[in-house]
C-alpha cells in the first residue's frame, strides 16, 4: 500500500477515539480562569490574544494574558491534564513523530550554535543533561562540538526513548524533570532547556529542579521564545512562537534573570541575536494560507474532506508559494542581519552558573 493510503488507514482508526474524546465538548480540557498572574500574583491582567490552534486545528480556543506589572504572558485558563494529552496527541507522536523527526532534525547548524554558546563559559563540560531533548536531535549534533562530553537526554514522551536506541544520547530519562531530580541532584555540568519551559505547567519548579541538578560551579542554558520581541506584536496571531495551545508561559527576560538569581545562579551571558530563527516571516505566511484552505484529513475531523475540498487546498497553496518564497527570503536575507538591533528577534538565551 502506498504511504497517503497508509496514513489514510491510521487516520481512520484514530478517528473513532478522537469522536468519543469530543462528544461532550471541549470543557474539560481547559481549568477555571485564574485571576492572579503565575509569575508574580498581581490582579491586574490583560488579554494579549485571543487565537485558535492553527497548526493541528483541533477545535477550541485559546487565551493568552499579559500582566500589567510583571509582563508575563500565559495561557488562561490552562489546559487541565485531559486538555494537555488531547492537544499533544499526534503532534510528536503518533501521525505527527515523523514530521516532526524531520522538521528538528534538519538543523544541525542550530544546534551546533546551541553547543558553542557554552564554550566561553566551559569549553570541556563532561557531562551534560538536555532536559525536553525530544528526539535527541541537539544531543547528536552537539557531540560533535564537544566531542568529549557525554549527554543524556530527558522528556515525558517516549521519544526520549527512541533517541537512546539510536545512539544520539547516552542514558534516557523519562518523566517529569521535577520528580526525577532528586535521583539526579548534583551529577551534571550542563543542564539545557531548549523550547522547553514554556510548555511547562510550573516554570519556577522546573528553575529548582536545574538548580537541584546542576553541579556547584556548573551552568543551566536556557533558550525560550521572547514575548517581547516586536513580531509579536506586529504578527499577532499568526507569530509562530505562541504555538498555541502548547505553549503556556512566556517569560520576560528581565523576570527569568531575576528568578535565576533568586534561586542562587549568576547569569553569565544574554544573546538574543544568536538564538532568532529566521523563519517568523514564513511560518506567518504560511499558518495564514493553512488557515484559509479547506482542511486537511485529520482524525479529530467528523470525516475525510472530499475530492473537491483536497482539490481547492491544493490550488490555493500553490497559490500562495510566491509568498512564501518571498517571506523566506525576507527573513533570511534582509531581517535576519537586523533582527537584534530592530527587536525583532523571536528568543532569547541565558546561561547562568550555579553558585
Amino acid at each position: 500500500m502506498s504511504e497517503p493510503g497508509k496514513n489514510a488507514e491510521r487516520i481512520a482508526a484514530l478517528r473513532p477515539a478522537y469522536r468519543a474524546d469530543l462528544a461532550g465538548g471541549t470543557d474539560r480540557f481547559f481549568g477555571t480562569r485564574s485571576t492572579a498572574c503565575p509569575w508574580c500574583g498581581s490582579a491586574r491582567l490583560a488579554v494579549r490574544l485571543r487565537t485558535t490552534d492553527l497548526l493541528q486545528h483541533k477545535p477550541g480556543h485559546f487565551t493568552l494574558d499579559r500582566c500589567a506589572d510583571c509582563g508575563h504572558v500565559f495561557q488562561n485558563p490552562r489546559l487541565t491534564p485531559e486538555g494537555l494529552d488531547f492537544y499533544y496527541r499526534d503532534f510528536y507522536d503518533g501521525l505527527g513523530e515523523q514530521r516532526m523527526s524531520g522538521t528538528f532534525g534538519g538543523r544541525t547548524a542550530m544546534y551546533r550554535g546551541r553547543a558553542e554558546a557554552m564554550a566561553p563559559h566551559d569549553p570541556t563540560p563532561k557531562n551534560w543533561l538536555d532536559v525536553g531533548t525530544g528526539h535527541g536531535h541537539f544531543c547528536e549534533a552537539a557531540r560533535a562540538v564537544l566531542p568529549g562530553t557525554t549527554f543524556d537526554g530527558l522528556d515525558f514522551t517516549d521519544g526520549v526513548e527512541l533517541a537512546a536506541r539510536e545512539g544520539r544520547v547516552a542514558h534516557a530519562y523519562r518523566g517529569a524533570f521535577p520528580d526525577l531530580a532528586p535521583e539526579l541532584a548534583a551529577r551534571y555540568d550542563v543542564v539545557s532547556m531548549f523550547h522547553y519551559l514554556e510548555h511547562s505547567t510550573d516554570p519556577e519548579r522546573e528553575l529548582r529542579a536545574a538548580h537541584e541538578v546542576v553541579r556547584p560551579g556548573g551552568h543551566l542554558l536556557i533558550e525560550v521564545p521572547d514575548p517581547e520581541s516586536r513580531y509579536a506584536r506586529l504578527l499577532g496571531r499568526w507569530w509562530l512562537p505562541w504555538l498555541q495551545p502548547q505553549h503556556l508561559h512566556f517569560v520576560p527576560v528581565a523576570n527569568l534573570r531575576q528568578r535565576l538569581t533568586a534561586l542562587g545562579f549568576t547569569v553569565v551571558a544574554e544573546q538574543h541575536a544568536e538564538p532568532h530563527d529566521p523563519v517568523d516571516l514564513l511560518a506567518a505566511v504560511w499558518l495564514a494560507l493553512d488557515h484559509a484552505a479547506p482542511r486537511e484529513d485529520a482524525p479529530w475531523l467528523p470525516e475525510p474532506p472530499g475530492a473537491l475540498r483536497r482539490a481547492a487546498r491544493t490550488a490555493l497553496l500553490l497559490a500562495g508559494i510566491p509568498a512564501l518564497l518571498t517571506a523566506t527570503l525576507l527573513d533570511r536575507l534582509a531581517i535576519r542581519p537586523l533582527a537584534e538591533p530592530l527587536g525583532l528577534s523571536n528568543a532569547y538565551r541565558l546561561v547562568a552558573r550555579r553558585e
